[in-house]
């Protein structure tokens, strides 16, 4: 037994310095002395046992709209905040924090058209990442992150939707103020610039949404005004509201998983061994790389019943915030869970959620993870770290993991 205190929640992110350089240890602390622990920080029950992720991700009946949170879910209803009154929460949400009937009738069209995007993508996938490779050349010492991460990602989402190349860097830097609204520690100048940034892209995509009613393109964004137009049941603003979401959700994450996959298996070089022997093993590698280091940390739910986790009871409307990096380094679940292993016996991680609301776009970010390592060290075989003892510059975005630069010597 042990009289330190329980971490708070803004204790499990890279605001605290020893979460950032290790979160595990923090992580593993909680779920040994309190894998169900009430945060009066956030008025939320945070939950660090595999067995209890997983059951919350995927109970179909709890809600994730913020509205139905009580008044005591302080980090939940963080997100309520400056919404106009009378204006349907379809207008001011994407998919990603609405229920049902909305999130299904929102979700059912987007995700049929953008899975048949993605199906075919694989060709234009291979050639972005050759052109960003050949962009790098024959450089010798680079920042993966800038120069290979970064783009990708953006590059391949915007080709997706079918947005303006030339405005790539535009895009990243609104996704980076947009993502702000997901951070509920964030200060008034990160809200200025995530309302900017919002008005920024709301603008463009209602201008695009109307060019594609005009001229159709192949594109999603095409796809998915047409789909409006034969019947499809979504208006306007939940259209363009959920696009935003998908260019949004579609690099930033996708960008961090490359780059914490790429830095795991230089810093492991028996495991990045196997895939160079066998590149055929690169699907193992990309799902041991979402359980070992995942893009995203945590997910939440709201108790929509009486329930109980761990010896944790929860009532009505009770806030839930679940560990996705704890549950998936959970011994009970996974042997020697703190060890990176390609090979590591299949057992489903929860970096994507689970349920309902599993990630979108995880057939795309796996797709885009996998072609890039492939490449990458097809590309770069003597790839390394410019500096592996040195500790690495983690992004301080609450709720993310993922590194502001990667130097490396080819």
């Amino acid at each position: 037994m042990t009289d330190k205190p329980l971490p708070s929640i803004i204790e499990l992110t890279p605001l605290n310095p020893a979460y950032q350089v290790d979160p595990h240890q923090v992580l593993d602390d909680l779920r040994s002395r309190c894998p169900a622990h009430r945060d009066p920080t956030s008025g939320s029950v945070l939950l660090t046992r595999y067995a209890d992720v997983r059951a919350v991700v995927n109970n179909r009946d709890m809600w994730r709209d913020a509205m139905k949170a009580e008044e005591g879910a302080i980090m939940q209803r963080r997100f309520l905040e400056a919404v106009p009154e009378g204006v349907p929460r379809t207008h001011v949400t994407s998919i990603l924090t609405l229920d049902d009937p909305d999130h299904a009738r929102i979700r059912q069209p987007l995700a049929q058209a953008l899975y048949a995007r993605v199906a075919k993508f694989r060709p234009e996938m291979e050639r972005l990442v050759d052109a960003t490779l050949d962009a790098i050349g024959d450089e010798i010492e680079f920042d993966l992150m800038e120069r290979f991460c970064i783009p990708i990602p953006i590059d391949a989402i915007a080709r997706i939707l079918g947005v303006d190349q030339s405005r790539l860097a535009e895009f990243r830097a609104w996704s980076e103020g947009v993502i702000q609204g997901l951070n509920p520690f964030r200060n008034a100048e990160q809200t200025a610039v995530m309302e900017a940034s919002q008005i920024s892209l709301r603008t463009y995509f209602a201008e695009l949404m109307a060019a594609r009613r005009a001229e159709p393109r192949d594109d999603l964004i095409s796809d998915m005004v047409q789909l409006q137009a034969a019947g499809a049941d979504l208006d306007d603003d939940e259209l363009r509201l959920n696009l935003q979401a998908l260019l949004v959700g579609g690099n930033l994450t996708t960008t961090d998983l490359i780059g914490n996959t790429v830095r795991n298996l230089l810093l492991n070089p028996g495991e990045l061994a196997k895939l160079k022997a066998d590149p055929g093993i690169i699907n193992a590698v990309v799902e041991e790389a979402l359980r070992f280091e995942p893009p995203v940390d945590v997910t939440g739910r709201i108790a929509s019943g009486d329930m109980e986790f761990s010896g944790c009871p929860l009532h009505a409307g009770q806030s839930i915030t679940v560990s996705l990096r704890a549950a998936n380094h959970d011994p009970e679940t996974f042997e020697d869970p703190h060890r990176f292993d390609v090979s590591r016996k299949h057992k489903s991680h929860v970096a994507f959620g689970g349920g309902a609301h599993m990630c979108i776009g995880a057939p795309l970010a796996r797709l885009e993870t996998s072609i890039a390592l492939v490449k990458l060290f097809a590309r770069y075989p003597n790839l390394r770290l410019a500096n592996p003892d040195e500790t690495p510059s983690w992004r301080t975005l609450p709720f993310f993991r993922g590194m502001e630069r990667l130097d490396v010597i080819a």
